[in-house]
């Protein structure tokens, strides 16, 4: 379609569109005014405020990551450049089940001070929020990039029954079921939950399926970390299982195989059982090897009567035997430390738990133990494995998206996927590998996970939609962050706007602008 004489604010010109729902490319101008895409077609005669040229570079919509751990860090750091030089528009907040809302007075300290190193808030900030909503609200038009959020059940189940194994009566779970509906009245996409995590890790299938009932109204997505300890495929069971009996979709968390054998027989699964009990989709981010906690490691026990209590139980000879018992069936010289709190212990940055240990001169669960007890529970660690490709299998499945899985610490010796997994997406398993085509990788970053997710007017370059568009070179985009220089920007994106509004202006930084919202599920 040709426009003749129509003004708009600005035209990217000459771009290689590639919408985000897996029509074939082809080469067309797009004119924005204000936060939206006005046109898309032949804008040659047109005129515009500002323009941009894309020739021989692609248009797209901005990226959508649906598992960070960005909950605190864009508090205090409102444009997440390592995010945004991937091309990431949208960040899914409160996965896993853990973050920072609902919360209280009571609960506050404790989810505060578990995940330190995780998701980075610190006690000082903290300024009295309760409500999803009210933590999103601290986020909504102060931040860059969009922000869209889940209920985390970790943080539902400690504000209705408190910190602890305990089995949940009645009326504790018409609360959660409250909580829940709650939350997607605030907005959330659905129920993230962590089953390896406080306080979720005592919660029964009866109990899970009882709270995902809470939305299945609004069929809001159960979005779940499963119980790995009990082997990814039975984790998986699981959670189709909670999905079927609540009535609500199914998404997993950062799901890969640690063999060939688990991949092929969770593939299968998800081929032959998964997609035809629920509706059901999964994310992963483009490596083999994973970050956590140190505390992630531990035992159940230590958890039992709570976080607080769990400092005191750190000390106790009979617990340290059960973690040691697990850390000798462990190979501490492929697991690194990424980050720790104090200034004193971060000479040990990027050093292996065995390195560290021998350099205490005890054994594994007492240099461990006491690293938390001297961290206040602090301590990120990655997990090392061959980047030998394993994870292929899923990234190229139909039901696939984007999950970054990122944690964010700048002096820290981090995982390389807060910084790369986007882009080594494109441009190690799209461009190189061939995995798949170019337009299926921008479906599995954009288009899919907006529809999965309802977020309205998102995800596909359209008429009328929201103006988050990336503007990359197919040719140059790729990851530069390795393990041992987990910090380093990706390369390739030129320009990106968030609601119409610049962020990035030939591949640099907009300082000071913060046009991202937070996105509600099914609102405009």
């Amino acid at each position: 379609m040709v426009y003749n004489d129509a003004m708009f604010d600005l035209i990217i010109r000459n771009g290689i569109i590639i919408d985000g729902q897996k029509t074939p490319r082809y080469q067309a101008d797009v004119g924005i005014r204000g936060d939206r895409i006005a046109a898309i077609g032949n804008l040659s005669t047109a005129e515009s405020a500002a323009a941009i040229d894309a020739t021989d570079l692609v248009v797209a919509p901005g990226f959508i990551d649906v598992h960070t751990h960005s909950d605190a860090v864009l508090l205090s750091t409102p444009h997440l450049h390592s995010k945004t030089a991937q091309g990431f528009t949208t960040e899914f907040l409160m996965l896993d089940g853990v973050s920072y809302a609902p919360l209280s007075r009571h609960t506050a300290p404790a989810w505060i001070q578990y995940l330190r190193s995780l998701d980075g808030l610190r006690f000082e900030q903290y300024t009295g929020w309760e409500t999803v909503g009210q933590y999103m609200a601290l986020l909504h038009k102060r931040t860059a990039q969009n922000v869209a959020t889940f209920v985390p059940y970790g943080n539902v189940r400690t504000q209705t029954a408190g910190f602890g194994e305990r089995h949940l009566n009645d009326y504790q779970l018409a609360d959660i079921q409250g909580l829940v509906a709650q939350g997607m009245a605030d907005g959330a996409a659905g129920l993230s939950t962590g089953l390896d995590y406080v306080d979720q890790c005592f919660a029964s299938t009866e109990e899970l399926v009882a709270a995902a009932r809470g939305m299945r109204k609004e069929q809001g997505v159960y979005v779940t970390h499963v119980r790995y300890a009990r082997g990814t495929l039975e984790g998986v069971r699981e959670a189709v299982e909670i999905g079927r009996r609540a009535g609500v979709p199914v998404h997993i968390s950062h799901l890969k195989g640690d063999s060939e054998a688990e991949a092929d027989a969770l593939i299968d699964y998800i081929d032959l059982v998964a997609i035809n009990e629920v509706d059901f989709s999964f994310d992963v981010y483009p490596y083999m090897s994973s970050s956590t906690m140190l505390q992630y490691l531990l035992p159940l026990e230590f958890w039992a009567d709570g976080v607080m209590a769990a400092y005191g139980k750190l000390a106790d000879p009979w617990l340290r035997e059960r973690f040691q018992r697990r850390l000798d069936r462990m190979d501490l010289h492929a697991v690194t430390i990424a980050w720790v709190s104090s200034r004193h212990n971060a000479r040990h940055h990027g050093s292996t738990l065995a390195e560290y240990v021998a350099a205490t001169g005890t054994r594994a669960a007492d240099a461990l133990c006491d690293l938390l007890i001297e961290e206040g529970m602090a301590v990120l660690l990655v997990f090392h494995r061959p980047e030998d490709g394993l994870e292929s299998a899923f990234l190229e499945h139909p039901c696939y998206m984007m999950g970054s899985d990122g944690i964010y610490f700048a002096d820290g010796v981090i995982h390389p996927r807060q910084y790369g997994a986007g882009a080594r997406l494109l441009g190690h398993y799209c461009r190189r590998k061939r995995l798949f085509s170019l337009e299926d990788a921008v479906y599995k970053l954009s288009g899919f996970p907006a529809a999965r997710f309802k977020l309205r007017g998102r995800g596909a370059l359209r008429p009328n939609n929201y103006a988050d568009i990336v503007v990359f070179s197919p040719e140059t985009i790729a990851d530069r962050a390795t393990f041992d220089h987990p910090l380093r920007l990706a390369l390739g994106v030129e320009h990106l706007l968030v609601n119409g509004q610049p962020i990035i202006a030939e591949g640099d930084v907009v300082a000071g602008v913060t046009p991202g919202r937070y996105l509600q599920f099914g609102r405009e």
